[in-house]
């Protein structure tokens, strides 16, 4: 499976502009997009739970050429927990209650726009992967919280 691609990430950006999905990178790739220097073999979707919203993320992810089920349409539209998706031009995991993390409006409003990307804050990122607890997660912890500390430099103001 080839990595996740900039290129894809402004595919799902433009098409959710365009269906107005409310969605953060969050996970891996959204570090990536905040500058972690790794690879991902998909993109990671913090998605706000509302009807709306679901029926936007179908509507923009048939867009995108994913060949969504009507099951996996209704699982989205109802804003299950985790919904994987790999029937489509590159793999999506859409999270609508990440581990460590609340509530969507909290993240939004602490995320950080990366041209024109909404990404979770890296210290929700961290803290989603924390409380996920999986090998994968505790491994790549101390260099996510390495980066913080070189993100937080970088972006002093």
């Amino acid at each position: 499976m080839p990595a996740f691609e900039y290129r894809q990430a402004e595919e799902v950006r433009d098409a959710f502009a365009r269906h107005g999905v409310r969605y953060l990178f969050i996970g891996k790739s959204g570090a990536i997009l905040l500058g972690f220097p790794d690879t991902t073999q998909d993109a990671d979707l913090f998605i706000e739970k509302s009807p709306a919203n679901g029926e936007a993320l179908v509507a923009a992810l048939r867009e995108l050429g994913f060949a969504l089920s009507e099951p996996q349409s209704d699982e989205i539209r109802r804003g299950k927990d985790f919904v994987q998706i790999k029937n489509g031009p590159f793999d999506l995991d859409l999270v609508f209650a990440p581990d460590g993390l609340e509530h969507f409006e909290d993240a939004w409003q602490r995320r950080i726009e990366v041209e024109g990307f909404p990404v979770c804050h890296i210290d929700d990122i961290i803290a989603s992967k924390a409380a996920a607890n999986r090998v994968k997660d505790r491994e790549s912890l101390p260099r996510l919280r390495s980066f913080r500390e070189y993100w937080f430099l970088k972006h002093r103001r």
